[in-house]
C-alpha cells in the first residue's frame, strides 16, 4: 500500500482509538540525577509469570533516550484528582519542572515515583522492540506500591474524565434512550 492509501485507514484508526478509555499514567525514569517523565496511556500488563508490563514510547519523546540506554522505570497510575500532573507531564512543563507538582520520591533502586498515585509499578527493563514510530519496552516488576481508594484518572475521546463521571454519563444516555422509546 502507498502512503496515500494508508491515510484514510490511519484517520479511521485514530477515531476508533478515541473510543478506547484508558487509565492515565505517568512514566518516570532517570539517568543518574536527571529525572524524566511523560504522561501515557499506552501501558498494559504483559504477564503474571513473571510479573511484567509493557510501555510504548515514541522515539521522539524526551524520555526515550534514557529508556533506550536501559534505564529502569516506574509506571505511576494516576488518581482522579491528579489531572494537573497528567497535563504537566504531557507537555505543559518540560524537563525537571515536571517534578514540581506532586510528591516525587525515589524507590530503593533510585527510580523516581509519584507518592500518592493510585499505584506505582517499579520495573527493571527486560526487553524491547521497535515498531513504526515507537519502541515497546518490557518491564519486569521489582516493586508495587498501592495508595488510596480505586478512583483512576481516565482518558477517552481526547479528554480526561473519571470512572464516576463516565458512569454517570452512560446512565444519563441510557435514561434518555428509554425516555424516547
Amino acid at each position: 500500500m502507498s502512503e496515500l492509501s494508508l491515510e484514510p485507514l490511519r484517520a479511521d484508526m485514530l477515531q476508533a482509538m478515541r473510543r478506547l478509555a484508558r487509565s492515565v499514567t505517568v512514566i518516570s525514569c532517570c539517568d543518574g540525577e536527571r529525572r524524566y517523565s511523560m504522561s501515557a496511556t499506552a501501558v498494559d500488563s504483559l504477564s503474571t509469570e513473571p510479573p511484567s508490563l509493557l510501555i510504548c514510547i515514541n522515539r521522539s519523546s524526551s524520555i526515550y533516550p534514557p529508556l533506550a540506554a536501559g534505564a529502569d522505570f516506574c509506571v505511576n497510575l494516576l488518581a482522579a484528582q491528579q489531572q494537573g500532573i497528567a497535563i504537566d507531564c504531557s507537555g505543559r512543563l518540560k524537563g525537571e519542572d515536571r517534578f514540581s507538582t506532586g510528591d516525587w520520591q525515589r524507590s530503593v533502586d533510585g527510580v523516581p515515583y509519584l507518592h500518592g498515585a493510585q499505584a506505582n509499578l517499579v520495573c527493571r527493563q527486560d526487553g524491547r522492540f521497535d515498531y513504526g514510530t515507537h519502541t515497546v519496552f518490557i518491564g519486569r516488576l521489582l516493586e508495587v506500591k498501592l495508595s488510596g481508594e480505586i478512583d483512576p484518572l481516565l482518558y477517552v475521546d481526547g479528554a480526561y474524565t473519571t470512572a464516576g463521571t463516565a458512569a454517570t454519563a452512560a446512565a444519563s444516555a441510557a435514561l434518555a434512550r428509554c425516555a424516547t422509546a
